[in-house]
């Protein structure tokens, strides 16, 4: 495919207003980068980036004499994003490489398309296209495209050096977009260059690693991080777990209908121990709900194919929904990839899933008496009232709930007595 013109997408009235202010008057702006590949690949397309010879500041002056919002999101670095009718589309400036040293790069403004695609990182997203949808390509990016090759542009070893993000790029890449063996010149690069990745801020790691967690079966790709040795300089708490188990819940997550989810991916390649989650999460920077869901599952009890339901919804209360569902869903999984075993394994998988079935539905019911209530009874107030409040809480739990606030407030009243 060399067009992309009558896409959905390209045919947008905000984008082609926007392509037409740019292209106006000397100036030449091309779409490039996501958009394209995606395209070309069949793929959702998502944000639109556009690259232009016009300077920072004359995209702004446009976008203001035509009435159409500009954010200076990263003017310095020559990006403006322009708004119309809802959405951004970012604006960047033709650009090369003055200096780099491995996690920025000082950059100069320019006119050369040529230059500008060859400081882009890889061949499948060095691809542009011009005002009419007509495909530009100066790095000889269509090939690999057609053959869904995650190749870096020109020497990948320079390319490489040049920001060593790249390595974790090239593997989040290949497991979205890549077939086959990776690029064996891009994997020597990586595998070289992995001491390296210690330079990187957390933030840049992190997010690199859930967007590779994040693609519909990134176990190939984890496969050829660790034989590269990338895997354990990232996440050194996979060097004595494996990650075999990735593979069994994808096939459960395509088979089952399960939302894609990075974090519940981490837990199938990480040993669930409280202390090592506690420190890599901060090691990675990781946010606090994603740090909280991760220790709420590496502090969880794995349901037993064997427990009764009443006993589920105790766990379920006490330990929390969050971490228990991910435990069953990682047990399920594995069970799953075992089937093979005979009836006993598939009898396994159907009692698992009925318990998952009922841990998702789960709605904590709330306790029906408070402080309130105790202290109502003549207790005074200090820690005796959580004693009692938690004595009570503790057989209403036991009994699955079943106590309504008048069962519960008798017993209050005989406790008291005793």
């Amino acid at each position: 495919m060399n067009s992309i013109a009558g896409q959905d997408w390209f045919s947008k009235p905000a984008l082609q207003r926007i392509l037409g202010l740019l292209n106006a008057d000397g100036g030449e702006a091309r779409i490039v980068g996501g958009a394209i590949r995606n395209a070309l690949m069949d793929m959702p397309v998502g944000d639109i980036d556009i690259a232009t010879t016009l300077l920072p500041q004359d995209v702004v002056e446009r976008a203001k004499d035509a009435g159409i919002k500009s954010v200076p999101t990263g003017i310095e670095h020559g990006t403006v994003t322009l708004v119309l009718e809802g959405e951004g589309y970012e604006v960047t400036t033709l650009r090369r490489d003055v200096a780099t040293d491995g996690r920025r790069a000082d950059v100069a403004f320019g006119t050369d398309w040529q230059v500008d695609a060859e400081r882009r990182d890889l061949t499948i997203n060095g691809l542009y296209a011009d005002v009419e949808g007509n495909i530009i390509d100066l790095i000889n990016g269509l090939p690999d495209i057609e053959t869904r090759t995650v190749r870096f542009i020109g020497d990948a070893a320079t390319r490489v050096a040049e920001d060593y993000l790249r390595v974790l790029r090239f593997f989040r890449f290949f497991a979205w977009y890549g077939s086959g063996r990776p690029d064996a010149d891009g994997l020597r690069a990586s595998a070289r260059a992995k001491d390296k990745l210690s330079t990187l801020s957390a933030e840049r790691v992190w997010s690199e690693l859930k967007k590779l967690l994040s693609a519909p079966d990134p176990s190939r790709s984890l496969l050829w991080m660790r034989q590269s040795g990338v895997l354990a300089q990232v996440l050194p708490e996979t060097e004595k777990w494996g990650i075999d188990s990735i593979h069994g819940l994808v096939a459960a997550e395509q088979s089952l209908n399960w939302s894609v989810d990075p974090l519940i991916r981490l837990a199938a390649i990480i040993p669930p121990d409280v202390a090592r989650v506690e420190a890599m999460a901060s090691r990675l920077r990781m946010s606090k709900n994603e740090t909280n869901r991760l220790l709420l599952w590496a502090g969880a009890q794995t349901p037993d194919a064997t427990m009764a339901e009443t006993s589920l919804d105790r766990l379920l209360y006490r330990q929390g929904k969050d971490g228990v569902v991910m435990r069953l869903k990682l047990a399920l999984a594995a069970a799953r990839a075992d089937v093979s075993a005979g009836e006993e394994a598939m009898r396994k998988v159907a009692r698992l899933s009925t318990l998952n079935n009922r841990a998702n539905a789960f709605v904590k019911p709330a306790f029906p008496l408070t402080g309130a209530d105790v202290l109502a009874e003549g207790v005074a107030a200090g820690p005796r009232v959580g004693e009692v409040l938690s004595a009570l809480e503790h057989k209403w739990v036991e009994v699955n709930f079943s106590l309504d606030r008048a069962a519960l407030t008798a017993r209050l009243k005989t406790m008291l007595q005793d």
